[in-house]
């Protein structure tokens, strides 16, 4: 097995196993450009949120690993400590492999990696801007207003679908005749989706950790502090301002959809890739709808029987226009 092959493969794998299915239905002219960018994120993503380490040490990992990204000629960052740190293998494994990670993006082509480097010093800057305002998570903390959330689910991942976008246009369907500054905004909202579903699902574990994205502006229109939503019996308390965050992911996952639609059809490779982590999205939102999300043993994760479900329903359904365009509807 080569380098490139076991990146892509058990390493990216043992660290995201939803996201490697994904990769593996990629059309292979974008697939290891898109791989690398997750490699590289999830390196950064692991670097922020290993809490034993101090911020401050965090965010000057996160720099000089950024910069290494942009420039050859930058060292590469001593990650010993992280890695004693990691209790995950597969975020160890990963942190080990990073002189490889950076060697595979150095012989990535100019467009593909100008669009990685990009992406990537967009991602950390949210990263870095995160471990400035929460800082070790010792002293609980909301985000301010609710610009502020939408600026960092744009910055970790409404970005990336500014990426995926620019390369598949590129790459898979050059000619097809798109309004491109709509696809691109659906491809923001795309990433947006995801993002806001992630912390809507996980605010139990952020609390735990310091962080609140529910803003603060929020909150305070419910006369609720970011220590009140450790309490369970304040989720009657809450709903007024975590439905509508909960609609909104909803909105922007509905405008995914219509970003895979605007998918030339014989791209079924990538309306397939589009389609599972939309259709993932949309049974994890269901699953708030039926428990309360403060309750830190709610199930807000979809089963694998679930993700075998929606792999099935979308390959059978692929070939035909019609039952594709039902699709969102009929999950």
């Amino acid at each position: 097995m080569s380098n490139t092959e076991e990146l892509l493969g058990p390493i990216l794998r043992d660290v995201s196993r939803s996201f490697y299915l994904t990769l593996r239905i990629l059309p292979k002219e974008v697939r290891q450009s898109i791989g690398l960018l997750y490699l590289l994120a999830r390196t950064t993503d692991t670097i922020a949120d290993t809490n034993i380490i101090p911020a401050e040490k965090r965010i000057l990992k996160l720099r000089q690993f950024r910069d290494r990204v942009r420039s050859e000629g930058a060292p590469m960052p001593d990650f010993s400590n992280l890695v004693r740190e990691q209790k995950d293998n597969g975020e160890k494994t990963l942190l080990l492999h990073c002189p490889e990670i950076i060697t595979l993006l150095e012989t990535t082509p100019a467009f593909d990696r100008g669009q990685i480097q990009l992406t990537l010093e967009t991602i950390t800057r949210g990263q870095e801007q995160d471990l400035i305002r929460f800082g070790d998570g010792r002293k609980l903390k909301a985000l301010e207003t609710p610009t502020d959330l939408d600026d960092y689910t744009y910055h970790v991942a409404g970005c990336v679908g500014e990426f995926w976008t620019h390369l598949t246009r590129r790459y898979c369907f050059p000619k097809a005749e798109l309004n491109d500054s709509q696809f691109l905004a659906l491809a923001i909202r795309f990433g947006k989706a995801l993002q806001l579903i992630n912390i809507l699902r996980d605010l139990p574990g952020d609390l735990k950790q310091g962080r609140c994205y529910l803003p603060k502006t929020d909150l305070d229109k419910v006369k609720l502090k970011p220590q009140d939503l450790k309490n369970p019996e304040n989720w009657a308390k809450l709903q007024p301002i975590y439905i509508p965050w909960k609609q909104k992911a909803e909105e922007h996952l509905a405008a995914a959809w219509q970003y895979t639609l605007l998918i030339p059809h014989k791209q079924y490779r990538l309306r397939l890739a589009c389609a599972w982590p939309i259709l993932m999205g949309k049974r994890t939102i269901n699953l708030l709808d039926s428990a309360n999300p403060l309750e830190q043993s709610s199930k807000r994760k979809i089963s694998r029987s679930d993700v075998r479900s929606i792999i099935w329903s979308t390959l059978w359904r692929a070939p035909f226009k019609g039952r594709w365009l039902r699709l969102f509807g009929d999950n």
